[in-house]
């Protein structure tokens, strides 16, 4: 395998601009918005009334459809003129159906575009392209139990028994109360297609035909909380009344969904969310809603939803002696920030979000002072049969983001790689190795 450490091409994408005298058409809906339940129960629609309101609509409200999961979100300009937005909520893979029949102008997903997906919606643009697919707001999903049950955590292997069947009690894993009932979203859902890549696929299981399956995220939770012998997946600002469990991944240390823990996607169950822009047959209403939701203003909203924002933040980090001693004195006398650079199998090219984060990283940098020689990256890797190269291509891959940061005018204090310690997931499978190949950002 060969690393690839050259310059690779940063996207601007516009964070704070977007169009301030959009067009109300004579009838029917300004924009149509399809796809995951996650994002469209809540956070869509307050995206939504959030840029009406940035527009200057007057008298924004919600009506009722009356059809489960679907609502439209009204306001009027001030010349009296009505401008509609209408969200279908009834899981990501409608979004794409939807875009192919075009039936919506954006595809609001909790998971990454399929390749067949993919495929099918060419005629419309490349959706893998840093425009098109746009990670609005990370997630991460909860493995959620009665409040009573005194179980404290799980690793990935466990929750793949408990979900297929085979861990039928929960005497089996650990915990007191007999049958375990499960709960689980439907089909179409994101929240479903991204614990089964993440935990069923991944130890070759399938999901229990018994396994009692909702439509809406509110009530998966709600009777959740209210089932003594229950257990179930939702995203994060959906547990509720319910109770979250720690959670592990090979050799990594139980993770609670916490939020600094998911803005750096460190939790083994985090996940991002997606806006998926079709380039080919873009609106000016789809342009707007996707340029401010990657505002500060968008992001805010991202957080009031109960969502993790992507603003970046320094963080302390208590260390421990599980650490690296370079790595405990580093925690001592410096700060984190909530943002992680991934990379894909021997690459150092970023990915779309990494591309958006070096922006706000830049601006953190510069809005606190910290461009002289205040900043250390910190790069990890996946374990290889020669520790040495681990620990190189670690090294290599911090060097290939400080090479964007010195661009634009950032004095590094240090660079170090740290190889394949401190693994935040097992790396028996691709989606392992690429969280554990990150590289970290350290502020004095």
């Amino acid at each position: 395998m060969q690393l690839w450490v050259g310059c690779f091409v940063v996207l601007w994408l516009p964070l704070v601009a977007w169009a301030t005298d959009l067009p109300v058409p004579e009838q029917g809906p300004a924009l149509r918005i399809h796809g995951s339940n996650t994002i469209g129960a809540t956070l869509g629609p307050a995206l939504v009334k959030g840029l009406m309101t940035d527009q200057g609509l007057l008298k924004i409200s919600t009506e009722i459809t009356g059809h489960d999961n679907e609502q439209r979100i009204v306001g009027q300009t001030a010349g009296g003129r009505r401008v509609e937005i209408d969200i279908a909520a009834h899981g990501s893979s409608t979004g794409f159906a939807a875009l192919k029949q075009a039936s919506a102008d954006l595809a609001a997903s909790s998971r990454p575009i399929k390749d067949d997906e993919l495929k099918d919606l060419l005629p419309l643009g490349d959706l893998k392209s840093p425009t098109a697919e746009q990670v609005i707001a990370i997630d991460g999903l909860a493995i959620i139990l009665h409040p009573q049950n005194p179980l404290r955590q799980l690793n990935t292997v466990q929750l793949a028994k408990i979900f297929s069947g085979e861990a039928k009690t929960w005497e089996s894993v650990g915990s007191v109360g007999g049958p375990i009932r499960l709960y689980a979203r439907d089909d179409q859902s994101g929240t479903y297609d991204t614990f089964k890549e993440l935990v069923l696929n991944r130890q070759g299981k399938r999901l229990d035909p018994a396994t009692l399956r909702f439509e809406s995220s509110e009530q998966l939770s709600d009777a959740v909380s209210q089932d003594p012998q229950g257990i179930g997946f939702i995203g994060l600002p959906y547990v509720r009344q319910a109770k979250a469990l720690a959670i592990a991944d090979g050799n990594s240390q139980p993770m609670l969904p916490l939020n600094n823990l998911i803005a750096t996607e460190d939790y083994p169950l985090s996940r991002r969310l997606f806006f998926y822009l079709p380039p080919q047959a873009s609106t000016p209403w789809a342009e707007a809603l996707v340029a401010f939701t990657q505002s500060d203003k968008g992001q805010a909203i991202v957080a009031a939803s109960g969502f993790i924002a992507q603003t970046v933040r320094a963080m302390a980090v208590t260390p421990n002696a599980l650490m690296p001693e370079g790595y405990q004195t580093l925690s001592r006398h410096a700060q984190r920030l909530t943002v992680n650079f991934r990379f894909a199998e021997g690459s150092a090219s970023l990915d779309n979000k990494a591309r958006q984060d070096l922006s706000r990283v830049l601006d953190y940098l510069r809005q606190h002072g910290k461009t002289e020689r205040h900043v250390t990256l910190v790069g990890f890797g996946d374990a290889k049969d020669d520790p040495a190269r681990a620990d190189l291509l670690s090294k290599l891959r911090a060097m290939a983001v400080r090479r964007e940061l010195v661009r634009n005018g950032v004095t590094l204090r240090e660079v170090r790689g740290f190889g394949a310690l401190m693994p935040v997931a097992a790396n028996s499978e691709d989606e392992g190795r690429i969280r554990n190949r990150r590289v970290e950002v350290w502020v004095y």
